[in-house]
């Protein structure tokens, strides 16, 4: 199979698909990804030497000029490349993508939906928002959502028909690789060491977050939260591991000075290896306003990590609330606050959590089940467009 994987920021290809990607590699695909430059693909090169990368300036907010060069190279370079499959994923890269994959004449082309930034948009941004998704599904092979109860949420909005989306297996975007995410990994010394570096002491628990530093991921509640906490006299820190966004169009980004002069927050920037700093950590928290699935939530459950979500489509399947972790409702900083301070001060309940949620992610979405069965709708797809 020759298969091209398209998104508009390498971000999402070096932290969510680089296992995935390997994995096709190994059973014999051809793969090339294509997306827009940036520094973290000169580390997938390293890792992945067999795999193909091309770079297209896809922008993230609408760019007339700017989508109009981005279509006419997705185009030219999935012609050259004679896929077989196209698989977008992204909202921009998803839209440019069905149109140059059609106009070429892909065989199979795909998207996987992981999460709606119109779905807090108001007037006419919402309309067009919605209206490229549609024109997304209507112009794929197939699409999939990267969990159930989103796609029940696209199906009940009229996004797709429910024969033309579906869940790849249990959901997420290419589960977690267990060998990398496991506790048994990081002695203590390992733990003890990271939190020195960091200034944070040995004895006192840590809230960790991962992922872009936006609004949309619910960075300014948590800071909020955070700060009731330390109010309240909480021993608590705060690790927060990821970029700062600004270039975010849903929401938009966190500054630095939104982060100063909170005591005890820790921002660490992109990290190549979250799983050292969920060893560490005693909570996840995720209070995003929406979410196609929650990758870090399911990460931090292998690494025996209870979370604290928000209750919307995406993150209710991530996290068995009361048994792997507690959502609350989004934009609630109180209710946020309340949640992780009662995880905090109940250890053995969070503890507890912790082992369901290592056991729940071991037996749902353990990457090599995730990733076999990608590979084999990528086949079943591929036959039936060769009997068409």
């Amino acid at each position: 199979m020759r298969i091209a994987r398209v998104s508009t920021v390498p971000y999402f290809m070096t932290a969510l698909l680089a296992g995935q990607l390997e994995s096709l590699l190994r059973g014999g695909a051809s793969v090339t990804v294509i997306t827009s430059p940036g520094p973290e693909l000169e580390g997938l090169r390293a890792k992945l030497p067999s795999l193909g990368i091309e770079t297209v300036d896809i922008a993230r907010r609408v760019s007339p000029l700017r989508d109009l060069l981005a279509l006419v190279r997705l185009f030219l370079a999935l012609r050259r490349g004679r896929f077989d499959i196209v698989h977008s994923t992204t909202p921009k890269a998803g839209l440019l993508c069905a149109i140059a994959a059609r106009l070429a004449g892909i065989p199979v082309r795909l998207h996987t939906f992981t999460g709606q930034p119109w779905v807090h948009m108001r007037g006419p941004l919402r309309w067009l928002a919605r209206w490229s998704d549609r024109l997304v599904v209507g112009l794929n092979t197939h699409c999939w959502a990267d969990s159930e109860s989103q796609r029940r949420f696209l199906v009940e909005q009229g996004i797709a028909a429910a024969a033309r989306l579906s869940v790849v297996g249990p959901g997420s975007v290419a589960g977690v690789d267990l060998e990398r995410f496991d506790p048994a990994r990081f002695p203590e010394a390992d733990r003890l060491a990271l939190r020195k570096r960091l200034g944070v002491p040995a004895e006192v628990p840590v809230l960790l977050f991962v992922g872009r530093l936006t609004a949309d991921k619910g960075v300014r509640e948590l800071l909020t939260a955070f700060q009731a906490l330390k109010a309240a006299g909480s021993p608590a820190h705060l690790v927060l591991a990821g970029p700062l966004d600004p270039d975010s169009g849903a929401g938009g980004g966190i500054s630095g000075s939104d982060l100063s002069g909170v005591r005890d927050a820790h921002p660490v920037g992109h990290v190549d290896s979250p799983e050292s700093y969920m060893a560490m950590a005693d909570v996840l928290c995720l209070p995003s306003y929406r979410e196609g699935f929650g990758s870090s939530v399911i990460e931090a459950a292998a690494m025996g990590v209870p979370a604290v979500g928000t209750r919307i489509y995406g993150l209710s399947d991530a996290v068995a609330d009361g048994t792997t972790g507690v959502l609350v409702p989004p934009r609630d900083a109180a209710a946020l606050a309340a949640a992780l301070e009662g995880l905090l001060a109940g250890e053995e309940r969070r503890r507890e959590m912790g082992r369901a949620a290592r056991r729940r992610c071991a037996e749902l979405f353990d990457s090599r089940r995730i990733n076999g069965l990608l590979a084999e709708e990528y086949r079943a797809l591929l036959r039936a467009s060769a009997g068409a």
